[in-house]
């Protein structure tokens, strides 16, 4: 690549990942910047800093980071301890954010909206490979600015674009004008939106850990105020999948979030709704009337409130000037997107990879973290942790090190998959028997691993992210 070495590295988004690589980037030597939408790093975490995560500060802290806090005599948390969001925001990226080597390098409130290379639309051909990337963002007066850089990390998440209601992925009719009776994600239901939810009728929908989160919270809610009422509607029939972990699974905190929601819904304090698609959502006074189809039967509910924890999709519109090739149908890197389909992949079936599955045809443009992962739910922050180390390690030169792997995982006992092979597989491979060599690479390490008396690479890790939060449905 010959841009223009002087120019610093963008990384788009000041949260885990993106902060990790910039501490990545200090330590080659390479200048980065950061542009960051939000007003301190971890802004998003910071929506659901009320979640504790499943995995231990352990998983938490990536190396160079931590090799650069260690030096302003920052002090690593217990590392079997289990962090909160906003612990993770105010004990780690806050002070990580604020180093010299850091600090100077980030610009907050600047949402980008456009990446391209300088000078030449999506079509031209000419000098490409050498042009600096141009990326516009707009800041806090809402001024359009733009900021030359010799490559991009795009480490912008995906939190800010939440999944509609629709089980074909469009929000339903009058999900949109019914906004304001409608939160998405993880919403502090105990905590400073008690108020909204407090004797109210709430409609949760999602099967995924986001939405145990938020189940779990609005029972602790009702033991308060007893008339709340819980619904929780799974858009496919998979609950067995989902909480199918318990006890075994390795991250407990995980395992225990599946046998508390198995013990609500067994005992009455939750009515679980399933299959069940919502076909349209109407304000009917101050509440909302819901129609929808459960087991092909058309029902029809009011409630008060309505969560939407379905996932998330990343926002590609921002990269549209730049020559991408990504899965259709995933909405990741054509490279990663067979190693993470969800449709394919079960338990810890996602081996570690970097910048080889990453590259795109823009020399020197890397989406990395949860928008490396499209529309899958599997994502994990140490797997982020390793993209970047191995992306920054490329672009500094070092093949070698950019091609190895650095990355080892706890392992867990959740396994789910959509195809009964694969299920078979994943139960008699990574989340328990001998792994299938040949067939799977993450399975082969865990067994290599625990051979050696190491952690296993990993069988459906969580490690505080919205996606560790969010398997599929």
């Amino acid at each position: 690549m010959e841009v223009k070495t002087h120019l610093p590295v963008a990384i788009i988004g000041a949260g885990p990942v993106g902060l990790a690589a910039a501490a990545q980037l200090v330590q080659w030597g390479i200048r980065p910047i950061v542009l960051e939408a939000g007003q301190s790093a971890g802004s998003s975490l910071r929506t659901w800093g009320h979640v504790r995560v499943f995995s231990p500060w352990r998983y938490v802290v990536e190396n160079a980071a931590a090799s650069l806090l260690g030096r302003s005599g920052w002090r690593m948390p217990d590392l079997d301890e289990l962090p909160t969001g906003a612990e993770i925001v105010e004990r780690y990226l806050e002070p990580l954010a604020a180093l010299p080597e850091i600090e100077p390098n980030i610009v907050y409130g600047a949402t980008v909206t456009a990446v391209t290379r300088a000078g030449l639309d999506k079509v031209t051909n000419q000098g490409r490979d050498a042009a600096a990337y141009c990326i516009r963002y707009t800041d806090d007066n809402n001024e359009e600015r733009t900021v030359e850089a010799r490559a991009v990390l795009d480490a912008s998440g995906t939190w800010s674009r939440p999944n509609p209601l629709g089980v074909d992925g469009l929000p339903v009719i009058g999900e949109k004008t019914a906004v304001g009776g409608i939160a998405y994600g993880i919403p502090d239901v105990a905590g400073r939106e008690h108020a909204d939810y407090a004797g109210a009728t709430v409609l949760v929908v999602g099967s995924g850990h986001s939405a145990i989160n938020v189940v779990l919270a609005l029972l602790n809610l009702q033991k308060e105020a007893p008339e709340t009422k819980i619904l929780w509607a799974l858009r496919r029939n998979r609950i067995d999948r989902l909480l199918g972990g318990g006890l075994n699974d390795q991250l407990p905190a995980r395992g225990d979030l599946g046998l508390a929601a198995k013990e609500a819904i067994d005992n009455g304090r939750v009515s679980l709704l399933a299959p069940f698609a919502i076909q349209s959502v109407r304000r009917d006074g101050d509440r909302l009337g819901v129609q929808a189809t459960k087991d092909g039967t058309e029902v029809s509910l009011v409630v008060d409130r309505i969560i939407a924890s379905t996932g998330f999709r990343p926002d590609l519109d921002m990269l549209r000037e730049l020559r991408l090739d990504m899965d259709p149908a995933v909405e990741a890197p054509r490279l990663l997107a067979p190693m993470i389909d969800p449709n394919l992949h079960s338990c810890g079936t996602v081996p570690p990879h970097g910048v080889v599955e990453l590259t795109q045809p823009e020399a020197g443009f890397y989406i990395v973290g949860s928008k490396s992962y499209g529309r899958a739910p599997t994502f994990l922050m140490a797997t982020g942790y390793e993209q970047v180390r191995s992306v920054v390690a490329e672009l500094a030169g070092d093949a070698k090190a950019a091609r190895e792997v650095h990355l080892v995982l706890p392992e867990t006992g959740v396994c789910s998959a959509t195809n009964p092979t694969l299920a078979e597989a994943a139960s008699e491979g990574c989340c328990g028997g001998p792994a299938p060599v040949k067939v799977d690479a993450c399975c082969v390490a865990d067994m290599e691993a625990k051979a050696e008396g190491r952690s296993g690479c990993g069988c459906g890790t969580a490690a505080a992210r919205q996606s560790d939060l969010e398997p599929a449905e």
